[in-house]
Protein backbone atom coordinates (compact mmCIF):
# COMPACT_ATOMS: atom_id res chain seq x y z
CA UNK A 1 0.00 0.00 0.00
CA UNK A 2 2.94 2.42 0.67
CA UNK A 3 4.34 1.62 -2.63
CA UNK A 4 1.00 2.54 -4.24
CA UNK A 5 0.70 5.71 -2.32
CA UNK A 6 3.91 6.92 -3.12
CA UNK A 7 3.66 6.31 -6.64
CA UNK A 8 -0.32 7.99 -6.76
CA UNK A 9 1.49 10.63 -5.50
CA UNK A 10 4.16 10.87 -8.17
CA UNK A 11 1.64 10.84 -11.01
CA UNK A 12 -0.04 13.59 -9.33
CA UNK A 13 3.20 15.81 -8.87
CA UNK A 14 4.04 15.13 -12.55
CA UNK A 15 0.54 15.77 -13.61
CA UNK A 16 0.48 19.05 -12.00
CA UNK A 17 3.49 20.35 -13.34
CA UNK A 18 2.83 19.21 -17.02
CA UNK A 19 -0.59 21.56 -16.33
CA UNK A 20 2.04 24.60 -15.08
CA UNK A 21 4.21 24.19 -17.89
CA UNK A 22 1.20 23.92 -20.54
CA UNK A 23 -0.45 26.86 -19.05
CA UNK A 24 2.60 28.54 -18.96
CA UNK A 25 2.85 28.01 -23.05
CA UNK A 26 -0.34 29.11 -23.64
CA UNK A 27 -0.17 32.24 -21.77
CA UNK A 28 -0.92 35.40 -24.15
CA UNK A 29 1.77 37.17 -25.61
CA UNK A 30 1.18 40.76 -24.40
CA UNK A 31 -0.37 42.96 -27.02
CA UNK A 32 -0.05 46.59 -28.30
CA UNK A 33 3.82 46.93 -26.71
CA UNK A 34 5.25 50.16 -28.34
CA UNK A 35 6.82 49.54 -31.81
CA UNK A 36 10.63 48.75 -31.93
CA UNK A 37 12.23 51.46 -34.45
CA UNK A 38 16.21 50.91 -35.02
CA UNK A 39 15.90 53.34 -38.87
CA UNK A 40 13.52 56.11 -39.65
CA UNK A 41 13.64 57.55 -43.54
CA UNK A 42 11.93 60.71 -44.31
CA UNK A 43 11.85 61.61 -47.57
CA UNK A 44 9.74 64.75 -49.25
CA UNK A 45 9.71 64.91 -52.66
CA UNK A 46 8.17 67.91 -54.61
CA UNK A 47 4.95 67.48 -56.52
CA UNK A 48 3.50 68.55 -59.99
CA UNK A 49 5.96 70.00 -62.06
CA UNK A 50 8.32 71.70 -58.90
CA UNK A 51 11.85 71.05 -60.28
CA UNK A 52 14.70 69.33 -58.26
CA UNK A 53 14.66 66.14 -56.47
CA UNK A 54 13.60 64.09 -53.36
CA UNK A 55 15.21 65.30 -50.24
CA UNK A 56 16.38 62.79 -48.13
CA UNK A 57 17.29 62.23 -44.27
CA UNK A 58 17.56 59.49 -41.81
CA UNK A 59 17.57 58.87 -38.16
CA UNK A 60 19.09 55.55 -37.04
CA UNK A 61 19.66 53.91 -33.91
CA UNK A 62 23.53 53.54 -33.68
CA UNK A 63 23.30 50.00 -31.18
CA UNK A 64 19.65 48.76 -32.09
CA UNK A 65 18.33 47.84 -28.72
CA UNK A 66 21.40 49.31 -26.75
CA UNK A 67 22.02 52.26 -24.92
CA UNK A 68 22.66 54.85 -27.44
CA UNK A 69 19.06 56.88 -28.82
CA UNK A 70 18.45 57.02 -32.18
CA UNK A 71 20.27 59.87 -33.89
CA UNK A 72 19.13 62.20 -36.93
CA UNK A 73 21.78 62.52 -40.03
CA UNK A 74 19.86 66.41 -41.15
CA UNK A 75 19.41 69.16 -41.82
CA UNK A 76 16.84 68.81 -44.27
CA UNK A 77 16.59 71.77 -46.99
CA UNK A 78 13.55 72.26 -49.13
CA UNK A 79 13.40 75.03 -51.61
CA UNK A 80 10.85 78.22 -50.82
CA UNK A 81 7.46 77.86 -52.23
CA UNK A 82 7.22 74.25 -53.26
CA UNK A 83 4.51 71.27 -52.25
CA UNK A 84 5.99 68.21 -51.39
CA UNK A 85 5.22 64.80 -50.36
CA UNK A 86 6.68 63.78 -46.91
CA UNK A 87 6.49 59.81 -46.73
CA UNK A 88 7.79 58.11 -43.24
CA UNK A 89 9.33 54.83 -43.56
CA UNK A 90 10.00 52.95 -40.29
CA UNK A 91 11.97 49.63 -39.90
CA UNK A 92 13.38 47.47 -37.22
CA UNK A 93 16.69 46.42 -38.19
CA UNK A 94 16.92 42.91 -35.61
CA UNK A 95 15.03 41.54 -38.45
CA UNK A 96 15.86 40.59 -41.91
CA UNK A 97 14.14 42.83 -44.26
CA UNK A 98 12.69 39.38 -45.65
CA UNK A 99 10.64 38.81 -41.98
CA UNK A 100 7.30 40.45 -41.41
CA UNK A 101 8.54 42.63 -38.37
CA UNK A 102 11.04 44.59 -40.06
CA UNK A 103 8.77 47.13 -41.88
CA UNK A 104 7.61 48.60 -39.10
CA UNK A 105 5.37 51.54 -41.66
CA UNK A 106 3.58 48.46 -42.80
CA UNK A 107 2.56 47.48 -39.06
CA UNK A 108 1.29 51.04 -38.16
CA UNK A 109 -0.65 51.18 -41.70
CA UNK A 110 -2.45 47.99 -40.43
CA UNK A 111 -2.89 49.19 -36.70
CA UNK A 112 -3.64 52.42 -37.86
CA UNK A 113 -6.82 52.87 -34.98
CA UNK A 114 -4.10 52.52 -32.73
CA UNK A 115 -1.06 55.04 -34.31
CA UNK A 116 -1.00 58.91 -35.11
CA UNK A 117 2.09 61.09 -35.87
CA UNK A 118 2.51 64.20 -34.65
CA UNK A 119 3.92 67.56 -36.31
CA UNK A 120 5.57 70.60 -34.73
CA UNK A 121 8.12 73.47 -36.87
CA UNK A 122 8.57 76.69 -36.99
CA UNK A 123 5.64 79.22 -37.27
CA UNK A 124 6.06 80.65 -40.88
CA UNK A 125 8.20 78.13 -42.39
CA UNK A 126 5.30 76.37 -44.20
CA UNK A 127 2.37 78.05 -46.33
CA UNK A 128 0.31 75.15 -45.90
CA UNK A 129 -0.44 73.95 -42.95
CA UNK A 130 0.22 77.13 -41.47
CA UNK A 131 0.50 77.95 -37.54
CA UNK A 132 3.32 75.49 -35.67
CA UNK A 133 1.75 71.94 -35.65
CA UNK A 134 0.18 69.98 -34.04
CA UNK A 135 1.75 68.45 -31.20
CA UNK A 136 1.24 71.35 -28.84
CA UNK A 137 -2.73 72.10 -30.23
CA UNK A 138 -4.23 68.99 -31.52
CA UNK A 139 -6.63 70.98 -33.58
CA UNK A 140 -3.66 72.92 -35.46
CA UNK A 141 -3.71 71.80 -39.14
CA UNK A 142 -1.57 69.31 -40.99
CA UNK A 143 -2.54 67.67 -44.28
CA UNK A 144 -2.76 63.93 -43.39
CA UNK A 145 -4.78 63.60 -46.75
CA UNK A 146 -5.48 60.27 -47.46
CA UNK A 147 -3.37 58.57 -44.63
CA UNK A 148 -6.35 57.88 -42.07
CA UNK A 149 -7.10 55.20 -40.10
CA UNK A 150 -10.39 52.67 -40.58
CA UNK A 151 -12.50 55.22 -38.40
CA UNK A 152 -11.15 57.96 -40.34
CA UNK A 153 -8.66 59.43 -37.88
CA UNK A 154 -5.24 60.72 -39.18
CA UNK A 155 -2.50 58.47 -39.16
CA UNK A 156 0.41 60.58 -41.14
CA UNK A 157 2.47 57.81 -42.99
CA UNK A 158 2.39 60.32 -45.87
CA UNK A 159 1.24 64.00 -45.54
CA UNK A 160 1.78 67.32 -47.91
CA UNK A 161 3.62 70.27 -46.97
CA UNK A 162 3.75 73.73 -49.04
CA UNK A 163 6.67 76.16 -48.12
CA UNK A 164 6.81 79.64 -47.22
CA UNK A 165 8.08 81.76 -50.49
CA UNK A 166 10.69 83.50 -47.91
CA UNK A 167 13.84 81.74 -47.13
CA UNK A 168 14.50 80.37 -43.51
CA UNK A 169 17.50 78.86 -42.57
CA UNK A 170 19.30 78.93 -39.19
CA UNK A 171 18.05 77.03 -35.93
CA UNK A 172 14.23 75.83 -37.38
CA UNK A 173 13.06 72.57 -36.08
CA UNK A 174 10.96 70.04 -37.37
CA UNK A 175 9.70 67.60 -35.07
CA UNK A 176 8.12 63.88 -35.49
CA UNK A 177 6.45 62.21 -33.03
CA UNK A 178 4.59 59.18 -33.34
CA UNK A 179 2.26 57.66 -30.83
CA UNK A 180 1.23 54.11 -30.05
CA UNK A 181 -2.33 54.66 -28.57
CA UNK A 182 -4.22 51.28 -27.93
CA UNK A 183 -7.68 52.09 -26.86
CA UNK A 184 -6.93 55.29 -26.18
CA UNK A 185 -6.94 56.70 -29.99
CA UNK A 186 -10.03 59.04 -30.54
CA UNK A 187 -11.14 62.25 -32.21
CA UNK A 188 -10.24 64.06 -29.02
CA UNK A 189 -6.70 61.97 -27.98
CA UNK A 190 -3.62 64.26 -28.45
CA UNK A 191 -0.26 63.77 -28.55
CA UNK A 192 0.38 63.37 -24.65
CA UNK A 193 -1.84 60.44 -24.73
CA UNK A 194 -0.29 56.95 -25.39
CA UNK A 195 3.26 55.79 -25.66
CA UNK A 196 5.74 57.06 -27.84
CA UNK A 197 7.33 55.27 -30.51
CA UNK A 198 9.05 57.25 -32.19
CA UNK A 199 10.09 61.52 -31.58
CA UNK A 200 12.45 63.19 -33.74
CA UNK A 201 13.93 66.27 -33.96
CA UNK A 202 15.29 67.69 -37.83
CA UNK A 203 16.91 70.60 -38.42
CA UNK A 204 15.19 72.42 -41.25
CA UNK A 205 15.60 74.87 -43.36
CA UNK A 206 14.35 76.61 -46.32
CA UNK A 207 16.17 77.82 -49.14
Amino acid sequence: MKNSSNLLIALLIINSLAFLVGCKKKDPVPENVPELITRATITFTPSGSASGTSVVVTATDPDNIGAQDIKVDGPINLMKGTTYTLTIQLVNGLYKPTDSGYNVSKQVEEEGEEHQFFFSWNAGLFSNPVGDGNIDNPNDPVNYGSSVDKNGRPVGLTTTWTTASTPSTGSNSFRILLKHQPDIKSGTSTSADGESDLDLAFLININ
